[in-house]
């Protein structure tokens, strides 16, 4: 019998659901960053076998609704949700589960799974989980790519959701983008918040080389100073380790220039958010 279908994960910001999804997928689909909510839109990644295909769902991070950004970050973890065949619910080993993710799960209409995870760290809390994972060390990524297995329909011939050798569902764009949005938050720290964002401005791909502008919005003057850095280094280095990335992923030389553009409170403009693929 051959098994597929649909899994979204979900939990609060900071819970591991980028790592975790990485780490099932076997690939980088989804940015990484300390920072919360680095996780904007719902990022598939799709795990494929001789006799099953997992189709991951890695969401924003829950949480309350502050601005325009955080209502269409909502949005996608309902729509996420909705439709799925099971849901692992991820909840960060060294934090008490807290009443209201209680509550949220108590109210999941579709089979899920608790998953403790980030148990490689020391002083982990004690609570109930389905299963225990490490996303760095691996422990236990095997066992619960078996009990995913096990929720999923059953087919009586190989029904492939996507093609075989797909691992997302996101274009090369999109991928590099995002890589340049966390070597931004990463080499940032806590400089600059949550609101940055990347837009490709061009993208021409030939035959040995790819020609590649950016655009890393910000909301403010002080924060593109910071961005740039002195003498330009700090943008220098988020350019350099998002070019490596982007040469490794496309197989041929990459000309990446990016520019730094403020759009005053973007967060709170719909407008804005919609047009920056949020």
């Amino acid at each position: 019998m051959f098994r597929a279908g649909y899994v979204a994960l979900v939990g609060l910001p900071n819970a591991g659901k980028s790592s975790l999804i990485n780490a099932l997928v076997g690939q980088k689909v989804a940015i990484i960053s300390s920072k919360p909510q680095t996780t904007r839109d719902n990022i598939l990644g799709i795990l494929t076998d001789k006799n099953y295909q997992i189709v991951f769902v890695d969401t924003p991070g829950i949480h309350h609704s502050k601005n325009a950004l955080d209502r269409a970050m909502t949005k996608n973890v309902r729509s996420a949700v909705s439709g799925v065949d099971l849901v692992l619910y991820l909840i960060d080993g060294g934090k008490e589960p807290s009443e209201e993710e209680k509550e949220y799960i108590a109210h999941l209409e579709v089979p899920y799974l608790i998953v403790k995870t980030k148990i490689d760290l020391k002083n982990l809390k004690t609570f109930d989980a389905d299963i225990e994972v490490s996303s760095l060390t691996g422990e236990n990524i095997d066992v619960l790519k078996e009990k995913i297995i096990s929720y999923l329909p059953e087919y009586k011939d190989k029904h492939y959701i996507y093609d075989e050798d797909m691992y997302t569902d996101k274009s090369v764009k999109f991928l590099i983008a995002e890589e340049i949005r966390e070597k931004a938050l990463n080499i940032l720290h806590q400089e600059v918040p949550h609101g940055v964002a990347v837009e490709i401005i061009r993208f021409q791909e030939k035959d040995e080389i790819c020609y590649i502008d950016a655009d890393l919005v910000c909301e403010n003057d002080r924060h593109k100073g910071m961005i740039i850095g002195k003498g330009g280094q700090t943008l220098k280095k988020i350019g350099s380790y998002a070019r490596e990335y982007a040469e490794e992923l496309l197989q041929k030389k990459v000309m990446l220039k990016i520019f730094v553009r403020v759009e005053k409170d973007w967060r709170d403009r719909p407008d804005k958010v919609k047009s920056l693929g949020y």
